[in-house]
């Protein structure tokens, strides 16, 4: 099996990741393509109770555990299939339930910290950061944390302000200048998503 081509999107919490590779996945039907996503390599917190787990900073690069995503990422370059972990966004945990990946030719890895750690840096053939106006993120965050993890409104804002919003400036917003494109999602980005699918056509090709 050739090296498969490794595409990473990152971006700030909300910022519209999952929509830019929603649209990389609607261009590109027919290819083997799997999508990893960083959130479910948190660290495991099952010997924590769940007030302690409601202290963790989980937009810290410490908070995951990016020793056993990179050799994940490694074993399916290999062609191997792995196992992998899936998070629990209500019990604020690793799930007892594992997810089986199959190597495939194109690899999507999504998350807000997936371009501070440089070993997954230098796997990537493509780098991407998404871009949003700090209100809309925020606003976009609240309205899933609150509908599809229920939360309450005034932990959503405290972890906003004391985690999410320092940790983004601190750790995310750095890894910009390792991206090979950036998105705005404020506005359509249709003509980036073309030139993503056009490089990674060329990198299958040879």
């Amino acid at each position: 099996m050739n090296k498969p081509v490794i595409i990473a999107v990152a971006g700030g919490s909300s910022s519209g990741k999952t929509t830019v590779v929603n649209k990389i996945l609607a261009q590109l039907k027919g290819y083997q393509i799997v999508v990893i996503r960083h959130d479910d390599y948190y660290k495991d917190q099952t010997h924590m109770t769940m007030e302690e787990r409601r202290e963790i900073n989980y937009d810290h690069p410490l908070s995951l555990d990016n020793d056993l995503f990179f050799e994940h990422i490694e074993l399916l370059m290999e062609g191997k299939t792995i196992e992998k972990p899936t998070y629990d966004f209500v019990q604020l945990n690793r799930a007892e339930k594992t997810e089986t990946i199959e190597p495939a030719k194109i690899i999507i890895l999504e998350g807000i910290l997936v371009l501070e750690d440089e070993r997954i840096r230098d796997l990537a053939d493509i780098k991407i950061f998404v871009e949003a106006d700090e209100d809309v993120r925020f606003i976009r965050r609240l309205k899933r944390d609150t509908e599809e993890r229920g939360r309450t409104l005034d932990s959503v804002i405290n972890q906003y302000l004391s985690t999410v919003k320092p940790m983004h400036y601190a750790f995310v917003k750095p890894t910009k200048r390792y991206a090979d494109i950036i998105i705005p999602n404020d506005y359509s980005h249709d003509v980036a998503v073309d030139l993503i699918i056009a490089k990674i056509i060329t990198i299958l090709n040879k």
